[in-house]
């Protein structure tokens, strides 16, 4: 064995697997097999034109040549990016940690307790630092929580405001530059028109439904907005604000003045800068709207015992229920990021914030003083964190600051902003007072003491207490947050234990060195808008990525900024919108989209302005290709776009698909590929071939980002050379076509720290690697189907017989036995593994994706798992629930319980295959009552007797 070879690492299956494997499956060799399972007119002529792969050793030497390109500046810029100190315990624990960044989204609430009390207290200290009623578990970014926050306001419209066309949308002129670019893309589509302005000369007219505040302003001026609210409050005009979380320690919660939303970032609570991200957002807003808050809520409820549990809440909210209704395409959050910026909190509890805050606050305040004496102009009047002031020439000012490697704020020619953060010390407060000293040619004095005033207003002070919960006042030695988080990490399961086989999902190998560089400075503490040769390192990673992705697509163009799948569905239709325009064919806003597509694919069409025509499936799972020509003929002259996701969302390689894709392009369309399942095309084809024109990849899945419990995810979207124009920019720092769309994600690169991840993952795998990739994903796939033969149906196959790399499992029979396809899902948690993908795309079924990076071993694990199970569910009978299947999955409280009075053994039940003994994971509690924690939505930490009694 060729131990430098990283693809022998990360592909489960060895050489000696593979005789058994393809003999179970019924072919002669693994050419038979991709054969028999792609279309021989889509499969790919030549290989990848990509180098060899290299060692994991060459890889991280390669990136630490690259990190040394990096310039790390002290950085002063601001604009809702600051640098911030990740506790040590922390970084190793969480960030380092593959319990915590392998974990999948917290579907299955048994085996998931850890991740769901982490995202509550990060609940709770939105909710508290905000001064809201409730907050969501994370969303994207900030500028994507303030578009979110505008459309929830428009869905919120009274009966009269709706009736009166009331569609105006105030943004305050104070609102970061990023954020204003995202409200623009998302406003056009809706409908709503923005009107930026000063908020002192708002005039609060009927035509508004909706305002927005930034607190404190893009250049550091608080302002008390108290007045604004109530007199917007009196023409129900609803107000939104997006807030500086680490200014709310010491200021005014904007819930105080009776706002409706506050959102921003939680990026200042630990999280490296990472050049733009990935950072956890947040969003909190009125209990009353608690139906119509965007992303994901983590709620309390009880399990079958009684005994407290938590689960994600309200989950009919979900886009798969409500698919083109959905006022979000929101699925998902950045789980992982909010998991270490409540556990920042936790850490450092509501006194050590006090601390920090205070601390940024004196030393701004010192500068400003500073300053001051030698003679400059500071505008702030009421600041937190960040001072405008006035200087001769900023271009001077700029070239001695860049000499002492030090970046700040030029607002023009004769403004500079400066933004300070926790990890600013004495010597940077004098080093960033010789600039402005030198570049003026004063010279330097001892400013000995200096009287500090206090620059926040009293009705700016913030007296209500906050984060008086327990759990923020009981952590703060390096050994309790350690065992906390060690606690925490023991009650979920993720892929550090067992494979998780979630269709639709590719929950694979998280390779150790793609994730080590996540921790290094040089990539770390890089700020979005630096000038971009102080980011030589970053540039050529993401620009290498882009042409990566663009082999492997077979497309032109890539943009790396959209920082989450949904928001890459959204930006390739907004690219396809944009195209249209420019023909002057701005009318065509039909969208296409099969009956099985993902639920945010419609979620997402509307939010682009296209009305969604949904298309029949026929019996074998594929696109009904009369049905789909009928609706094409009907809507020739407004076709807009078709999205199709390939394989099927049935695990499938339709073989009509060019004909599909050319029956689009002949009536004016464009055809948009969702990247799901991009897992079984690497190498053997590819969206160029099959005839799409955009589509957008999951990282995430495909290319070895972790899903961390919930995000990070990244969704570029790859399109070819006619869609290339229009890819989308960023206000600050220039990006995408010649004719690009505003901004997608606040960050111009989006979360361009976690690309460093795919970037490894090809660069190692090289183009042989990645294709075997593929094909051993096709092989798992394959060899569990044969394996489960004739114990499950499953619903769909090619037309030769085979799946894709994914495939669904029929649990609908098995009702006559009084079994449903939950109760198969939480027995598979008592034999150590998640289970499959629930109910998606059919009802009552399990999607199973095993992946490439899974031994053979551990598929007969799974297969022997589901068997055992298959043979329970013949023992079970309608008529007699108290079985292993219903009881499931049981706890280990439950099973050495003095009293056991189920018809069969506790054996049975915690122990029934010989593997588990060897590494049995106990789930924390029993299954969750869905229906009560609706009932009584409680989304904070609170003592266990303010709901059970309920």
């Amino acid at each position: 064995m060729n131990t430098e070879v990283f693809a022998a690492r990360h592909i489960g299956i060895t050489e000696r697997d593979l005789p058994h494997m393809l003999k179970t499956i019924g072919v002669d060799n693994m050419e038979q097999l991709i054969y028999e399972t792609i279309p021989d007119d889509i499969k790919l002529k030549k290989p990848l034109d990509l180098p060899e792969g290299i060692s994991e050793h060459e890889f991280l030497s390669h990136l630490g040549e690259l990190a040394k390109k990096n310039k790390v500046f002290k950085t002063y810029i601001g604009l809702g990016y600051h640098e911030s100190l990740t506790p040590s315990v922390i970084k190793r624990n969480i960030l380092e940690n593959p319990g915590w960044y392998t974990a999948y989204t917290p579907y299955q609430a048994e085996i998931a307790q850890g991740r769901l009390e982490a995202l509550l207290n990060f609940q709770t200290m939105v909710a508290d630092l905000t001064g809201m009623e409730i907050a969501n578990a994370s969303l994207l970014d900030e500028s994507t929580a303030a578009a979110e926050a505008m459309s929830m306001l428009f869905e919120l419209r009274s009966r009269q405001q709706k009736k009166s066309g009331a569609s105006k949308f105030f943004v305050s002129e104070e609102i970061l530059p990023q954020t204003l670019s995202l409200l623009e893309t998302r406003a056009i589509p809706l409908g709503i028109e923005l009107v930026i302005g000063d908020h002192e000369s708002f005039d609060f007219s009927e035509e508004y439904y909706g305002a927005l505040l930034q607190y404190p302003g893009k250049h550091g001026q608080v302002n008390d907005y108290a007045s604004f609210v109530e007199k917007a409050k009196e023409k129900e005009i609803k107000v939104a604000v997006a807030a500086d979380i680490l200014s709310l320690v010491m200021l005014t919660p904007p819930g105080e003045w009776g706002v409706d939303a506050v959102v921003g970032t939680t990026q200042r609570f630990g999280i490296p800068l990472g050049y733009g991200g990935p950072h956890a957002a947040f969003f909190a807003t009125k209990e009353a709207y608690k139906r119509n808050i965007p992303g994901r809520i983590i709620g309390i409820t009880k399990d079958t015992d009684g005994n407290h549990a938590l689960r994600m809440a309200l989950q009919t909210r979900e886009q798969h229920i409500k698919r083109d209704k959905a006022t979000s395409n929101i699925c998902t959050a950045q789980v992982l990021l909010a998991v270490m910026a409540g556990m920042y909190a936790v850490y450092h509890g509501p006194e050590g914030l006090k601390y920090i805050a205070g601390k940024v606050h004196y030393n701004t305040r010192k500068l400003s003083k500073a300053l001051e004496a030698y003679g400059f102009e500071q505008l702030n009047d009421a600041y937190f964190d960040t001072i405008q002031v006035k200087v001769k020439n900023t271009e001077r000012l700029k070239e001695v600051a860049e000499g002492k490697s030090i970046n700040l704020h030029y607002i023009d020619d004769t403004t500079v902003s400066v933004s300070l953060n926790e990890a600013v010390s004495n010597t940077d407060l004098e080093n960033l007072i010789s600039c402005f000293a030198e570049s003026h040619d004063l010279e330097a004095k001892s400013l000995g003491d200096i009287e500090m005033d206090n620059t926040i207003p009293t009705s700016l002070k913030r007296q209500a207490p906050f984060m008086e919960h327990e759990v923020f006042n009981s952590y703060h030695s390096e050994t309790e947050l350690m065992r906390y988080i060690k606690k925490l990490e023991r009650k979920d399961l993720a892929l550090n234990q067992s494979m998780i086989s979630l269709g639709s999902c590719t929950m694979k190998l998280n390779a150790a060195s793609e994730m080590l560089p996540l921790s290094w400075g040089e990539w770390g503490n890089i700020h979005p808008f630096v000038p971009l040769n102080q980011a030589e390192g970053y540039q050529e990673v993401l620009k290498s990525l882009e042409e990566q992705l663009n082999v492997i697509t077979g497309f032109s163009a890539t943009s790396l900024q959209p920082n989450s799948g949904a928001q890459g569905e959204y930006a390739g239709l907004m690219v396809i919108r944009a195209y249209h325009e420019s023909r002057g064919e701005g009318h065509r806003n039909i969208c296409l989209i099969p009956a099985s597509a993902h639920g945010t694919n419609p979620a997402s069409a509307v939010m682009a302005g296209m009305k969604v025509v949904v298309t029949k499936t026929d019996e074998k799972g594929n696109i009904d290709l009369s049905d789909l020509e009928e609706k094409v003929k009907q809507h020739a002259d407004n076709l807009s776009a078709l999205m199709v996701t390939y394989p099927s969302t049935h695990g499938v390689f339709e073989s009509s698909i060019r004909q599909i894709t050319k029956l689009i392009h002949d009536n004016g369309g464009q055809v948009y590929m969702d990247g799901a399942n991009m897992n079984a095309q690497v190498g053997l084809t590819n969206p160029a071939t099959i005839g799409a024109d955009v589509c957008h990849l999951n990282l995430h899945k495909t290319f070895a980002i972790p899903h961390g419990g919930g995000g990070p995810g990244v969704g570029p979207i790859c399109v070819a050379e006619q869609l290339k124009p229009f890819l989308p920019t960023n206000p600050v720092i220039p990006t995408g076509g010649e004719n690009a769309i505003t901004a997608i994600s606040s960050a111009p690169w989006g979360s361009a720290l976690v690309c460093l991840i795919s970037y490894g993952y090809i660069k190692m795998l090289g183009a042989e690697g990645l294709a075997n990739a593929t094909k051993a994903a096709i092989l798992n796939a394959n060899y569990i189907k044969d394996r489960l033969k004739g114990k499950f149906d499953v619903l769909y196959t090619g037309e030769r017989g085979r799946a894709a790399h994914e495939m669904i499992i029929d649990c609908r029979p098995f009702k006559v036995n009084g079994i449903e396809v939950t109760d198969i899902a939480k027995r598979l948690i008592d034999y150590g593994f998640h289970a499959p993908t629930v109910s998606f795309p059919v009802a009552g079924t399990l999607m199973i994706e095993p992946t490439e990076s899974e031994s053979r071993a551990e598929l007969d694990r799974f297969c022997d798992a589901l068997l055992s199970i298959r043979e329970e569910i013949d023992e079970a009978t309608a008529e007699e629930t108290d079985n292993v299947l219903k009881n499931a999955p049981h706890t280990l409280g439950m099973l050495t319980s003095d009293s056991w009075e189920h018809p069969y053994s506790r054996e049975k039940a915690a122990f029934p295959l010989p593997y588990i003994a060897e590494n049995k994971f106990w789930p924390s509690i029993r299954r969750t009552d869905e229906a009560f924690g609706d009932r009584n939505l409680m989304c904070t930490c609170a003592p266990i007797e303010d709901y059970i009694e309920a």
